[in-house]
């Protein structure tokens, strides 16, 4: 095993076991006693599910050598990397500042859950990129994950007369600005996953050029 090799592997468990351990931290720190508090309600989260996907994924990368990644693996891979990245992104731009209704007002544990992991993982993806090309229909496919999370969650808060996040809350916006901000979500969740995909891709080809090349020079 080489040094590089080493270094992943350390780092992805450690990304790993942070992202963890932010996330079981901040559940305990929650009043469980509050009426409003719901176990329900924090694991409805796409922040809390898309970090526990990215722990995953951090194992599965320590775990599976390169030369025994499938394509299903690498699929599987990117869904994941594309969850966390979403997270990241949506956060930053529609989310700062509203941690204390997103039940992510300790700091640090914040910036794990929306900073820390989003970066490491991507981060990974581009350090330790897919061995197989992916066809442009599992770009397509990696939509279905946060499509279902929308259904869950319209269907889900209309029973609890709850919601996660300010873009989903038909209670607020009413269900005429849940679409329209749901839609333009859509449409770029939809750019991110083909240029994700697309990225993978390119990422392969110029990673079998460096092996081909090391190995021409051996």
């Amino acid at each position: 095993m080489s040094p590089r090799d080493l270094a992943l592997i350390v780092g992805r468990v450690g990304c790993a076991a942070t992202g963890v351990v932010a996330m079981t931290y901040q559940f305990s720190a929650l009043d469980h006693t509050l009426p409003t508090f719901s176990h329900g309600n924090f694991f409805s989260f796409f922040t809390i599910q898309s970090n526990i996907l990215a722990a995953a994924v951090l194992v599965a990368g320590a775990i599976v050598r390169g030369d025994a990644r499938t394509r299903l693996f690498d699929a599987l891979r990117g869904a994941g990397t594309l969850y966390i990245a979403i997270t990241g992104v949506v956060f930053a731009l529609l989310l700062a500042g509203h941690q204390e209704d997103l039940d992510t007002h300790i700091a640090w544990v914040d910036a794990v859950v929306h900073e820390v992991i989003p970066v490491a993982v991507a981060g990974d993806w581009l350090l330790d990129p897919p061995r197989n090309r992916l066809p442009v229909r599992v770009a397509w496919a990696w939509l279905a994950y946060p499509v279902l999370w929308f259904v869950f969650t319209l269907v889900r808060g209309a029973s609890v007369d709850w919601y996660p996040y300010p873009f989903v809350d038909v209670s607020t916006i009413g269900y005429g600005g849940v679409a329209w901000r749901s839609a333009v979500l859509a449409a770029a969740f939809a750019g991110a996953a083909l240029a994700f995909c697309r990225l993978g891709n390119a990422r392969v080809r110029a990673s079998s050029a460096t092996r081909h090349a090391s190995i021409a020079v051996r």
